[in-house]
Protein backbone atom coordinates (compact mmCIF):
# COMPACT_ATOMS: atom_id res chain seq x y z
CA UNK A 1 0.00 0.00 0.00
CA UNK A 2 1.80 3.33 -1.16
CA UNK A 3 1.53 6.54 1.07
CA UNK A 4 -1.13 7.94 -0.47
CA UNK A 5 -3.60 5.31 -0.08
CA UNK A 6 -2.37 4.77 3.92
CA UNK A 7 -2.96 8.54 4.64
CA UNK A 8 -6.59 8.39 2.92
CA UNK A 9 -7.30 4.93 5.21
CA UNK A 10 -5.69 6.67 8.34
CA UNK A 11 -8.06 10.06 7.61
CA UNK A 12 -11.29 7.80 6.74
CA UNK A 13 -10.78 5.67 9.98
CA UNK A 14 -10.44 9.08 11.91
CA UNK A 15 -13.22 10.26 10.70
CA UNK A 16 -15.21 7.02 11.06
CA UNK A 17 -13.88 7.19 14.96
CA UNK A 18 -14.87 10.88 14.83
CA UNK A 19 -18.49 9.95 13.73
CA UNK A 20 -19.12 7.33 16.33
CA UNK A 21 -18.00 9.17 19.08
CA UNK A 22 -20.25 11.85 17.69
CA UNK A 23 -23.65 9.89 17.95
CA UNK A 24 -22.41 8.20 21.03
CA UNK A 25 -22.68 11.38 22.86
CA UNK A 26 -25.81 12.61 20.77
CA UNK A 27 -27.20 9.63 22.27
CA UNK A 28 -26.32 9.79 25.86
CA UNK A 29 -26.86 13.40 25.76
CA UNK A 30 -29.37 14.20 23.67
CA UNK A 31 -29.71 18.08 22.63
CA UNK A 32 -33.92 17.71 21.79
CA UNK A 33 -35.78 15.97 24.95
CA UNK A 34 -38.99 16.30 26.29
CA UNK A 35 -38.31 16.42 30.21
CA UNK A 36 -41.03 17.65 32.34
CA UNK A 37 -42.41 17.16 35.47
CA UNK A 38 -46.05 17.00 37.52
CA UNK A 39 -47.04 19.41 40.05
CA UNK A 40 -50.37 18.28 41.86
CA UNK A 41 -52.65 19.76 43.36
CA UNK A 42 -55.37 17.56 44.40
CA UNK A 43 -52.83 15.99 47.16
CA UNK A 44 -53.24 18.96 49.54
CA UNK A 45 -49.97 20.60 49.18
CA UNK A 46 -51.28 24.10 48.60
CA UNK A 47 -54.35 23.83 50.50
CA UNK A 48 -54.64 26.72 53.13
CA UNK A 49 -50.98 28.12 52.23
CA UNK A 50 -50.16 31.91 53.12
CA UNK A 51 -49.88 33.15 49.39
CA UNK A 52 -46.26 34.83 49.88
CA UNK A 53 -44.88 30.99 51.33
CA UNK A 54 -46.65 29.03 48.99
CA UNK A 55 -45.08 30.89 45.84
CA UNK A 56 -41.76 30.70 47.78
CA UNK A 57 -42.29 26.80 48.16
CA UNK A 58 -43.02 26.78 43.84
CA UNK A 59 -40.17 29.10 43.51
CA UNK A 60 -37.79 26.58 45.38
CA UNK A 61 -39.46 23.91 43.45
CA UNK A 62 -38.92 25.69 39.86
CA UNK A 63 -35.42 26.43 40.61
CA UNK A 64 -34.33 22.53 42.19
CA UNK A 65 -35.85 21.03 38.63
CA UNK A 66 -34.66 23.52 36.12
CA UNK A 67 -31.35 22.72 37.87
CA UNK A 68 -32.07 19.22 37.36
CA UNK A 69 -32.46 19.46 33.36
CA UNK A 70 -36.29 19.52 33.51
CA UNK A 71 -37.53 21.76 30.46
CA UNK A 72 -41.70 21.11 30.99
CA UNK A 73 -43.79 21.88 34.01
CA UNK A 74 -47.34 19.79 34.14
CA UNK A 75 -49.29 21.85 36.70
CA UNK A 76 -52.13 20.89 37.91
CA UNK A 77 -54.81 23.95 37.33
CA UNK A 78 -58.50 22.30 37.37
CA UNK A 79 -58.61 19.38 39.93
CA UNK A 80 -62.36 18.99 40.29
CA UNK A 81 -64.42 21.45 37.87
CA UNK A 82 -62.66 24.23 39.82
CA UNK A 83 -59.69 26.38 39.59
CA UNK A 84 -56.04 27.99 40.54
CA UNK A 85 -56.51 30.19 38.51
CA UNK A 86 -58.72 33.10 37.65
CA UNK A 87 -61.91 31.50 36.26
CA UNK A 88 -64.77 33.21 34.64
CA UNK A 89 -66.65 29.95 34.54
CA UNK A 90 -65.56 28.03 37.33
CA UNK A 91 -65.04 28.82 41.22
CA UNK A 92 -61.61 29.09 43.05
CA UNK A 93 -60.42 25.66 44.16
CA UNK A 94 -60.41 23.90 47.29
CA UNK A 95 -57.11 22.68 47.04
CA UNK A 96 -55.93 26.10 46.97
CA UNK A 97 -57.83 28.06 49.60
CA UNK A 98 -59.42 25.27 51.36
CA UNK A 99 -62.62 26.26 50.50
CA UNK A 100 -64.13 25.82 47.09
CA UNK A 101 -65.24 29.55 46.10
CA UNK A 102 -63.25 31.44 48.15
CA UNK A 103 -60.73 33.66 46.70
CA UNK A 104 -57.01 33.64 47.81
CA UNK A 105 -56.14 36.65 50.69
CA UNK A 106 -54.30 38.24 49.61
CA UNK A 107 -55.11 37.66 45.69
CA UNK A 108 -53.00 36.34 43.37
CA UNK A 109 -53.61 34.05 39.94
CA UNK A 110 -51.12 30.69 40.64
CA UNK A 111 -51.72 29.92 36.94
CA UNK A 112 -50.09 33.05 35.60
CA UNK A 113 -47.23 33.18 38.24
CA UNK A 114 -46.12 29.80 37.33
CA UNK A 115 -46.52 30.49 33.66
CA UNK A 116 -44.30 33.73 34.65
CA UNK A 117 -41.80 32.05 36.30
CA UNK A 118 -41.73 28.61 33.96
CA UNK A 119 -41.13 30.95 31.45
CA UNK A 120 -37.92 32.90 33.35
CA UNK A 121 -36.29 30.04 33.40
CA UNK A 122 -36.60 28.72 29.92
CA UNK A 123 -39.52 26.16 30.76
CA UNK A 124 -42.26 25.21 29.05
CA UNK A 125 -46.11 25.25 31.39
CA UNK A 126 -48.52 23.09 30.22
CA UNK A 127 -51.84 23.76 32.08
CA UNK A 128 -53.22 20.29 33.31
CA UNK A 129 -57.12 20.03 33.73
CA UNK A 130 -58.85 16.94 34.96
CA UNK A 131 -62.07 17.11 32.52
CA UNK A 132 -65.24 15.13 33.88
CA UNK A 133 -64.34 14.60 37.67
CA UNK A 134 -66.54 17.40 39.45
CA UNK A 135 -66.32 15.55 43.70
CA UNK A 136 -63.35 13.89 44.48
CA UNK A 137 -65.47 12.88 47.61
CA UNK A 138 -69.14 13.18 47.96
CA UNK A 139 -68.85 14.45 51.75
CA UNK A 140 -67.27 17.62 49.98
CA UNK A 141 -69.25 21.41 49.43
CA UNK A 142 -69.69 22.72 46.08
CA UNK A 143 -69.29 26.51 46.00
CA UNK A 144 -72.91 28.10 45.36
CA UNK A 145 -71.81 29.46 41.77
CA UNK A 146 -70.73 26.12 40.70
CA UNK A 147 -72.24 24.80 37.45
CA UNK A 148 -73.32 21.64 39.49
CA UNK A 149 -75.98 24.45 41.49
CA UNK A 150 -77.18 25.45 37.96
CA UNK A 151 -77.27 22.22 35.56
CA UNK A 152 -77.43 19.64 38.10
CA UNK A 153 -78.51 17.25 35.27
CA UNK A 154 -75.27 17.41 33.66
CA UNK A 155 -73.92 15.30 36.09
CA UNK A 156 -73.96 11.99 37.56
CA UNK A 157 -73.09 9.95 40.69
CA UNK A 158 -70.61 7.18 40.43
CA UNK A 159 -69.59 5.48 43.99
CA UNK A 160 -68.42 8.35 46.50
CA UNK A 161 -67.68 10.71 43.39
CA UNK A 162 -69.43 13.14 41.27
CA UNK A 163 -68.47 13.85 37.40
CA UNK A 164 -69.77 14.99 34.46
CA UNK A 165 -71.82 13.07 32.65
CA UNK A 166 -69.75 12.61 29.47
CA UNK A 167 -72.61 11.84 26.76
CA UNK A 168 -74.17 14.89 27.03
CA UNK A 169 -73.19 17.32 24.54
CA UNK A 170 -73.71 20.46 26.97
CA UNK A 171 -70.67 18.36 29.25
CA UNK A 172 -68.52 18.87 26.07
CA UNK A 173 -69.85 22.16 25.42
CA UNK A 174 -69.23 23.25 29.26
CA UNK A 175 -65.43 22.00 28.95
CA UNK A 176 -64.17 22.97 25.64
CA UNK A 177 -65.68 26.77 27.52
CA UNK A 178 -63.07 26.30 30.04
CA UNK A 179 -60.56 25.69 27.92
CA UNK A 180 -61.17 28.19 25.23
CA UNK A 181 -61.14 30.47 28.56
CA UNK A 182 -57.59 28.75 29.54
CA UNK A 183 -56.01 29.26 26.22
CA UNK A 184 -57.38 32.69 25.38
CA UNK A 185 -56.27 34.63 28.23
CA UNK A 186 -53.07 32.78 29.36
CA UNK A 187 -49.41 32.40 27.37
CA UNK A 188 -49.60 28.47 28.09
CA UNK A 189 -47.80 26.29 25.72
CA UNK A 190 -50.00 23.38 26.21
CA UNK A 191 -53.46 21.73 27.65
CA UNK A 192 -52.54 18.83 29.05
CA UNK A 193 -55.40 15.69 30.47
CA UNK A 194 -54.46 13.05 32.91
CA UNK A 195 -55.93 9.20 32.85
CA UNK A 196 -59.32 10.19 34.22
CA UNK A 197 -61.42 9.77 31.36
CA UNK A 198 -64.78 8.08 32.34
CA UNK A 199 -63.93 6.82 35.99
CA UNK A 200 -61.91 3.58 37.26
CA UNK A 201 -63.60 1.19 37.71
CA UNK A 202 -65.88 0.46 41.37
CA UNK A 203 -66.19 -2.82 41.49
CA UNK A 204 -69.78 -4.22 41.11
CA UNK A 205 -71.26 -0.74 40.13
CA UNK A 206 -71.61 0.54 36.44
CA UNK A 207 -71.83 3.49 35.38
CA UNK A 208 -75.09 5.34 35.49
CA UNK A 209 -75.79 6.28 32.11
CA UNK A 210 -78.80 3.88 31.20
CA UNK A 211 -80.98 7.26 30.29
CA UNK A 212 -77.90 8.63 28.16
CA UNK A 213 -77.51 5.58 26.58
CA UNK A 214 -81.17 5.26 25.58
CA UNK A 215 -81.40 9.33 24.89
CA UNK A 216 -78.23 9.30 22.94
CA UNK A 217 -76.60 5.78 22.10
CA UNK A 218 -78.72 5.42 18.51
CA UNK A 219 -76.29 3.65 16.55
CA UNK A 220 -74.42 1.78 18.54
CA UNK A 221 -75.22 -1.85 19.66
CA UNK A 222 -73.11 -1.75 22.61
CA UNK A 223 -72.27 0.84 25.54
CA UNK A 224 -68.54 -0.09 25.51
CA UNK A 225 -68.59 1.50 21.77
CA UNK A 226 -70.88 4.69 22.51
CA UNK A 227 -68.69 5.83 25.52
CA UNK A 228 -65.64 5.73 23.85
CA UNK A 229 -67.27 7.62 20.92
CA UNK A 230 -68.48 10.17 23.98
CA UNK A 231 -64.87 10.40 24.96
CA UNK A 232 -63.47 10.85 20.95
CA UNK A 233 -65.79 13.85 20.59
CA UNK A 234 -64.65 15.50 23.19
CA UNK A 235 -60.91 15.13 22.22
CA UNK A 236 -61.78 16.36 18.99
CA UNK A 237 -63.67 18.66 19.81
CA UNK A 238 -60.68 19.80 22.34
CA UNK A 239 -58.19 19.76 19.90
CA UNK A 240 -60.12 21.85 17.25
CA UNK A 241 -61.04 24.34 19.81
CA UNK A 242 -57.17 25.12 20.90
CA UNK A 243 -55.99 25.27 17.51
CA UNK A 244 -58.59 27.40 16.11
CA UNK A 245 -57.18 30.02 19.11
CA UNK A 246 -53.74 29.70 19.74
CA UNK A 247 -52.36 27.23 16.57
CA UNK A 248 -49.05 26.96 18.68
CA UNK A 249 -50.55 25.78 21.71
CA UNK A 250 -49.99 21.77 22.11
CA UNK A 251 -53.19 19.12 23.42
CA UNK A 252 -51.36 16.43 25.13
CA UNK A 253 -53.00 13.56 27.21
CA UNK A 254 -51.11 11.04 30.07
CA UNK A 255 -52.97 7.97 29.79
CA UNK A 256 -53.01 5.01 31.88
CA UNK A 257 -49.94 2.97 31.07
CA UNK A 258 -51.77 -0.30 29.54
CA UNK A 259 -53.65 0.31 26.15
CA UNK A 260 -55.38 -3.24 26.22
CA UNK A 261 -53.81 -6.84 26.95
CA UNK A 262 -53.50 -9.33 24.76
CA UNK A 263 -55.48 -11.07 25.85
CA UNK A 264 -58.16 -8.88 25.21
CA UNK A 265 -56.66 -7.91 21.83
CA UNK A 266 -53.62 -9.95 19.74
CA UNK A 267 -52.51 -6.44 19.17
CA UNK A 268 -52.39 -5.30 22.97
CA UNK A 269 -49.33 -5.66 25.52
CA UNK A 270 -48.16 -9.16 27.43
CA UNK A 271 -50.09 -7.67 30.57
CA UNK A 272 -52.46 -8.46 33.25
CA UNK A 273 -53.86 -5.26 34.37
CA UNK A 274 -56.79 -2.65 33.48
CA UNK A 275 -56.74 -1.33 29.72
CA UNK A 276 -57.39 2.08 28.91
CA UNK A 277 -59.33 1.22 25.75
CA UNK A 278 -62.00 -1.42 27.50
CA UNK A 279 -62.47 0.61 31.08
CA UNK A 280 -61.76 3.44 30.98
CA UNK A 281 -63.03 4.08 27.63
CA UNK A 282 -59.98 6.02 25.89
CA UNK A 283 -58.85 5.14 22.40
CA UNK A 284 -55.77 7.19 23.07
CA UNK A 285 -54.01 5.18 19.64
CA UNK A 286 -57.00 6.49 17.89
CA UNK A 287 -56.65 9.72 19.12
CA UNK A 288 -52.63 10.15 18.16
CA UNK A 289 -53.70 8.28 14.50
CA UNK A 290 -56.08 10.71 13.88
CA UNK A 291 -54.01 13.81 14.81
CA UNK A 292 -56.22 14.41 17.75
CA UNK A 293 -53.45 14.85 20.44
CA UNK A 294 -50.41 16.74 19.84
CA UNK A 295 -47.90 14.44 21.98
CA UNK A 296 -48.68 11.21 24.50
CA UNK A 297 -47.06 10.10 27.71
CA UNK A 298 -48.81 6.72 28.97
CA UNK A 299 -48.07 6.51 32.82
CA UNK A 300 -45.86 3.22 32.70
CA UNK A 301 -45.12 4.09 36.82
CA UNK A 302 -44.54 0.26 37.28
CA UNK A 303 -40.93 -1.73 37.57
CA UNK A 304 -39.14 -3.87 35.77
CA UNK A 305 -40.05 -7.19 36.39
CA UNK A 306 -43.21 -6.45 37.52
CA UNK A 307 -45.79 -9.52 36.84
CA UNK A 308 -48.72 -8.03 35.85
CA UNK A 309 -47.41 -4.88 34.03
CA UNK A 310 -43.36 -4.97 33.20
CA UNK A 311 -42.22 -1.73 32.58
CA UNK A 312 -39.88 -2.95 29.93
CA UNK A 313 -42.83 -4.89 27.95
CA UNK A 314 -44.83 -1.49 28.00
CA UNK A 315 -42.40 0.87 26.95
CA UNK A 316 -41.63 -1.54 24.10
CA UNK A 317 -45.17 -1.65 23.17
CA UNK A 318 -45.87 2.14 23.01
CA UNK A 319 -42.29 2.83 21.34
CA UNK A 320 -44.23 0.40 18.83
CA UNK A 321 -47.71 2.17 19.20
CA UNK A 322 -46.70 5.89 18.78
CA UNK A 323 -49.22 6.44 15.84
CA UNK A 324 -46.58 9.09 14.24
CA UNK A 325 -46.95 11.92 17.24
CA UNK A 326 -44.06 12.36 19.98
CA UNK A 327 -44.75 9.84 22.67
CA UNK A 328 -42.41 10.13 26.41
CA UNK A 329 -42.20 8.05 28.76
CA UNK A 330 -43.89 8.87 32.45
CA UNK A 331 -41.82 7.76 35.25
CA UNK A 332 -42.86 6.88 38.58
CA UNK A 333 -40.04 8.63 41.08
CA UNK A 334 -40.26 6.68 43.80
CA UNK A 335 -41.29 3.25 42.60
CA UNK A 336 -37.97 3.71 40.45
CA UNK A 337 -35.60 3.61 43.18
CA UNK A 338 -38.00 1.91 45.62
CA UNK A 339 -36.87 -1.41 43.31
CA UNK A 340 -33.62 -2.97 42.35
CA UNK A 341 -32.24 -3.47 38.49
CA UNK A 342 -32.65 -7.34 38.33
CA UNK A 343 -29.51 -7.19 36.28
CA UNK A 344 -27.65 -5.19 38.28
CA UNK A 345 -29.18 -5.47 42.62
CA UNK A 346 -27.12 -3.07 43.77
CA UNK A 347 -28.58 -0.18 41.89
CA UNK A 348 -31.83 1.31 41.51
CA UNK A 349 -33.59 0.78 38.11
CA UNK A 350 -32.97 4.60 36.82
CA UNK A 351 -30.07 3.60 34.70
CA UNK A 352 -31.98 0.73 32.95
CA UNK A 353 -34.96 2.63 32.58
CA UNK A 354 -33.08 5.88 30.86
CA UNK A 355 -31.31 3.41 28.86
CA UNK A 356 -34.27 2.07 27.95
CA UNK A 357 -35.93 4.79 26.98
CA UNK A 358 -32.92 6.37 24.96
CA UNK A 359 -33.20 3.15 22.67
CA UNK A 360 -35.93 3.90 20.54
CA UNK A 361 -36.12 6.83 17.83
CA UNK A 362 -40.48 7.55 18.86
CA UNK A 363 -39.86 7.61 22.55
CA UNK A 364 -38.72 11.32 22.47
CA UNK A 365 -38.29 11.66 26.46
CA UNK A 366 -40.14 11.42 30.04
CA UNK A 367 -41.82 13.33 32.62
CA UNK A 368 -41.72 12.17 35.83
CA UNK A 369 -44.18 11.77 38.88
CA UNK A 370 -44.06 13.71 40.87
CA UNK A 371 -42.39 16.95 41.10
CA UNK A 372 -41.40 16.57 44.72
CA UNK A 373 -39.84 13.96 45.07
CA UNK A 374 -37.67 14.90 42.27
CA UNK A 375 -36.73 17.81 44.48
CA UNK A 376 -36.57 15.73 47.89
CA UNK A 377 -34.40 13.84 46.10
CA UNK A 378 -35.61 10.04 46.90
CA UNK A 379 -32.97 7.70 46.40
CA UNK A 380 -30.35 10.40 44.81
CA UNK A 381 -32.90 10.10 41.60
CA UNK A 382 -32.25 14.28 41.02
CA UNK A 383 -28.66 13.60 41.73
CA UNK A 384 -28.28 11.06 39.10
CA UNK A 385 -30.19 13.15 36.67
CA UNK A 386 -27.78 16.39 37.18
CA UNK A 387 -24.64 14.23 36.98
CA UNK A 388 -25.73 12.38 33.57
CA UNK A 389 -29.24 11.85 32.75
CA UNK A 390 -29.81 15.57 32.24
CA UNK A 391 -25.89 16.83 32.55
CA UNK A 392 -26.65 19.12 29.65
CA UNK A 393 -29.91 21.26 28.69
CA UNK A 394 -32.23 19.98 26.37
CA UNK A 395 -34.63 21.83 24.12
CA UNK A 396 -38.10 20.60 23.64
CA UNK A 397 -38.72 18.13 20.36
CA UNK A 398 -39.84 19.98 17.44
CA UNK A 399 -43.42 19.44 16.69
CA UNK A 400 -43.28 19.64 13.05
CA UNK A 401 -46.97 18.63 12.22
CA UNK A 402 -47.75 21.77 13.84
CA UNK A 403 -45.11 23.93 12.11
CA UNK A 404 -41.98 24.13 10.39
CA UNK A 405 -40.82 27.03 10.21
CA UNK A 406 -38.03 28.40 12.17
CA UNK A 407 -37.48 32.22 12.50
CA UNK A 408 -35.48 34.69 11.48
CA UNK A 409 -31.69 35.05 12.79
CA UNK A 410 -30.71 37.35 15.36
CA UNK A 411 -29.48 40.61 14.74
CA UNK A 412 -26.58 42.68 15.94
CA UNK A 413 -24.44 40.02 17.76
CA UNK A 414 -21.86 42.03 20.18
CA UNK A 415 -20.34 42.27 23.17
CA UNK A 416 -20.86 45.25 25.13
CA UNK A 417 -19.06 46.70 28.87
CA UNK A 418 -22.05 48.08 30.95
CA UNK A 419 -22.13 49.02 34.25
CA UNK A 420 -23.28 45.57 35.00
CA UNK A 421 -20.66 44.04 33.61
CA UNK A 422 -19.21 42.17 30.12
CA UNK A 423 -22.60 41.08 28.42
CA UNK A 424 -23.52 39.83 24.83
CA UNK A 425 -26.39 41.59 22.94
CA UNK A 426 -28.13 40.99 20.31
CA UNK A 427 -31.60 41.83 18.43
CA UNK A 428 -34.77 39.91 18.04
CA UNK A 429 -35.30 38.96 14.24
CA UNK A 430 -38.27 40.54 12.57
CA UNK A 431 -41.66 38.74 12.07
CA UNK A 432 -44.54 39.04 10.49
CA UNK A 433 -46.59 35.89 11.92
CA UNK A 434 -46.89 35.40 15.48
CA UNK A 435 -45.56 31.38 14.53
CA UNK A 436 -43.02 32.91 13.73
CA UNK A 437 -41.48 35.03 16.46
CA UNK A 438 -38.54 34.48 18.09
CA UNK A 439 -39.33 33.81 22.10
CA UNK A 440 -36.35 32.29 23.36
CA UNK A 441 -32.68 32.44 22.65
CA UNK A 442 -30.15 29.39 22.70
CA UNK A 443 -26.83 30.40 23.35
CA UNK A 444 -23.60 28.18 22.69
CA UNK A 445 -19.66 28.60 23.39
CA UNK A 446 -17.04 27.02 21.49
CA UNK A 447 -13.05 27.42 22.29
CA UNK A 448 -11.20 29.30 19.41
CA UNK A 449 -10.49 27.13 17.05
CA UNK A 450 -12.75 23.83 18.27
CA UNK A 451 -15.11 22.81 15.19
CA UNK A 452 -18.79 24.42 15.70
CA UNK A 453 -21.28 21.75 16.23
CA UNK A 454 -24.89 23.06 17.34
CA UNK A 455 -26.20 19.51 17.96
CA UNK A 456 -23.67 18.85 20.53
CA UNK A 457 -25.67 20.19 23.95
CA UNK A 458 -22.39 20.25 25.76
CA UNK A 459 -21.71 23.26 24.72
CA UNK A 460 -25.32 25.20 25.40
CA UNK A 461 -24.43 27.71 28.06
CA UNK A 462 -27.96 29.61 28.22
CA UNK A 463 -31.73 28.92 27.25
CA UNK A 464 -32.74 32.44 27.38
CA UNK A 465 -36.16 34.90 26.99
CA UNK A 466 -33.46 37.80 27.54
CA UNK A 467 -31.99 39.30 24.28
CA UNK A 468 -28.50 39.24 26.60
CA UNK A 469 -26.02 36.85 27.93
CA UNK A 470 -23.50 37.89 30.32
CA UNK A 471 -19.87 36.98 30.00
CA UNK A 472 -17.52 35.52 32.75
CA UNK A 473 -14.57 37.75 31.59
CA UNK A 474 -11.42 37.20 33.55
CA UNK A 475 -8.44 38.44 31.68
CA UNK A 476 -9.05 39.10 28.15
CA UNK A 477 -6.63 36.20 27.62
CA UNK A 478 -8.90 33.46 26.07
CA UNK A 479 -10.86 33.34 22.46
CA UNK A 480 -14.51 31.80 22.35
CA UNK A 481 -16.72 31.68 19.81
CA UNK A 482 -20.08 32.29 21.18
CA UNK A 483 -23.49 31.34 18.77
CA UNK A 484 -26.65 33.02 19.51
CA UNK A 485 -29.90 31.16 17.71
CA UNK A 486 -33.32 31.71 18.28
CA UNK A 487 -36.25 29.71 18.47
CA UNK A 488 -39.95 29.86 17.81
CA UNK A 489 -42.87 29.03 20.13
CA UNK A 490 -42.43 25.30 18.82
CA UNK A 491 -38.84 25.39 19.84
CA UNK A 492 -37.83 25.73 15.92
CA UNK A 493 -34.49 26.91 15.57
CA UNK A 494 -32.79 29.78 13.00
CA UNK A 495 -29.80 29.37 11.48
CA UNK A 496 -27.26 30.54 13.84
CA UNK A 497 -24.86 33.75 14.34
CA UNK A 498 -21.47 34.01 15.45
CA UNK A 499 -19.25 35.99 17.48
CA UNK A 500 -15.53 35.86 18.77
CA UNK A 501 -15.17 37.06 22.05
CA UNK A 502 -12.15 37.52 24.43
CA UNK A 503 -12.51 36.14 27.92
Amino acid sequence: MNLKKLLLLCCALFMLATGMKAQTAAARYPKREFRGAWIQAVNGQFQGVPTEQLKQTLIQQLNSLQGAGINAILFQVRPEADALYASRLEPWSRFLTGVQGKAPDPYWDPMQFMIDECHKRGMEFHAWINPYRVKTSTTTQLAPEHVYHIHPEWFVQYGNQLYFDPALPESRRHICMVVSDIVARYDVDAIHMDDYFYPYPVQGLDFPDDQSFARYGGGFSNKADWRRSNVNVLIKKLHETIRGIKPWVKFGVSPFGIYRNEATDPLGSKTRGLQNYDDLYADVLLWAREGWIDYNIPQIYWQIGHPAADYDTLVRWWARHAEDRPLFIGQDVMRTVQHADPANPNQHQLPRKMQLQRAFQTIGGSCQWYAAAVVQNAGNYRDALVAEYHKYPALPPVFTFMDSKAPGKVRKVKPVWTADGYLLFWTAPRYHEEMDRAVQYVVYRFDDKEEINLEDASHIVAVTRNTFYPLPYQDGKRRYRYVVTALDRLHNESKSVVRKVKL
